[in-house]
């Protein structure tokens, strides 16, 4: 039974720490962005020139993605595929962000470009980090 737990779930016997700060850390980041643009989303619009009819509801996904990534960060054991499709969800959005930069969706101003392209880029650390960690417990369980 164990060795279809160390398949589909993480139990590194504490080697998973790093993955699990990552999880964590995404779930941090994700959740103050979250709260910034849901709560603040009308005062960014003129700033960033992004509509607040986007960012408020961009901000609430983000709180209850933060939500989610929290809880699978505080499981006794990690699921491996869950982790996967947080970094899957990480890419796309990294992806999805550098074309809407990019491509001008709703005029965003300089500070609108910056800010889409620093986030994506923090994003992109957080499924680097998270990758190396499944990486680290994969070497771990063998």
């Amino acid at each position: 039974m164990s060795a279809n737990l160390s398949a589909s779930t993480i139990d590194a016997g504490g080697r998973d720490r790093p993955l699990r700060q990552a999880v964590r850390l995404d779930a941090a980041a994700s959740g103050a962005m979250g709260v910034l643009l849901a709560a603040g989303g009308a005062l960014l619009d003129d700033l960033l020139g992004i509509p607040a009819a986007v960012l408020v509801p961009v901000g609430g996904f983000l709180a209850v993605y933060a939500a989610a990534l929290w809880a699978l960060g505080s499981r006794p054991r990690l699921s491996r595929p869950a982790v996967w499709a947080v970094v899957a969800g990480n890419l796309c959005w990294v992806a999805a962000s550098v074309v809407a930069a990019a491509a001008g969706w709703w005029s965003p101003t300089a500070a609108g470009v910056a800010f889409v392209l620093l986030q994506a880029a923090a994003v992109a650390v957080f499924a680097e980090l998270q990758v190396s960690g499944l990486r680290r417990t994969r070497t771990a369980a063998a």
